[in-house]
């Protein structure tokens, strides 16, 4: 099979994924639900809040299971730091901020760096981190954001910050493209103590290289970016390193192949990736206006 039309056609393909540019994802998506195929579509979901809405819809009415491709939901240090406030090694969480931050001081011939619907480093690497809070904290009561270009040439936006106000504490997300020596990953902070991971989960470089899945040590980060925990429990103070839990991509598929054939729901839902892309949808309302939108 070699063309769209011809995946859409042929019985024997039960799953079409759409990993394709974002103004795409919605044409792309409908066409394949239309033609009875389950669908799972690469973030961001869709430019719009409106297109996910008629997806969902569509979804609904043809019987298919439609999800979102979060895969950083299994990135080693967001399950580290899942893991660590989930025990309440911190107490009561007064703080925490993500960061996604590259180097790339240069416009790259790409159409991620092209004015259209859906294309900045918010859909691009916004989604992940805005998807890791939602599963941590949920919906915020209102967002801040700070949306710009950074880089000479530049005609998207290619840094933000995104603060997501909840009761009692802030959720700060960043990203940039003009970080070349990164600071922490993720940093938590209760009242008991506090949680710095540095580095990034290895299974996109793994990748990158050839190396399978699965391999040996597949996931698994070097101690030399373990996150450091200082915290307090039952009278007792502890500061050290916290052994970083592995990282599977394949999950999602584990995940997902079971809710196909059970017609459960699968490892991340259409309506989670829309909460994604309603916050998007807000920050950038937030960035044009200078002010805080409550939800």
């Amino acid at each position: 099979v070699s063309t769209f039309e011809g995946i859409l056609q042929d019985p024997a393909i039960e799953l079409v994924v759409v990993n394709t540019p974002e103004p795409t994802h919605s044409d792309l998506t409908r066409r394949a639900l239309l033609a009875g195929k389950h669908v799972v579509v690469e973030k961001a979901f869709t430019p719009t809040v409106a297109e996910a809405d008629e997806l969902i819809e569509l979804a609904q009415k043809q019987k298919r299971i439609l999800s979102v491709y979060h895969n950083r939901r299994w990135d080693s240090d967001f399950l580290t730091v899942s893991q660590v406030i989930r025990q309440g090694l911190l107490g009561r969480l007064v703080n925490y901020e993500a960061h996604y931050d590259r180097y790339r001081n240069f416009i790259q011939e790409s159409w991620k760096e092209q004015p259209a619907p859906g294309t900045s480093i918010l859909f691009n690497l916004g989604s992940h981190l805005i998807d890791q809070a939602l599963q941590l904290f949920g919906l915020p009561e209102a967002l801040w954001a700070d949306l710009r270009i950074e880089r000479s040439g530049g005609q998207v936006p290619d840094a933000f910050d995104l603060v997501l106000f909840y009761e009692g504490f802030r959720a700060r997300l960043r990203a940039s493209y003009l970080v070349r020596e990164p600071g922490p990953r993720y940093r938590v902070d209760g009242t008991l103590g506090s949680f710095v991971k540095h580095g990034l989960d290895p299974q996109e470089e793994a990748l990158k290289v050839g190396i399978q899945p699965g391999s040996p040590g597949w996931g698994m980060e070097p101690e030399s970016i373990w996150g450091d925990l200082h915290t307090e429990r039952e009278g007792l103070v502890y500061r050290g390193k916290i052994e970083s839990l592995g990282g599977d991509y394949r999950r999602y598929y584990q995940e997902l192949a079971p809710a196909i054939r059970k017609k459960s729901a699968p490892p991340v839902t259409a309506a989670q990736a829309r909460d994604v892309i309603q916050l998007i949808e807000h920050a950038q309302k937030s960035a044009a206006t200078r002010q805080v939108i409550k939800l």
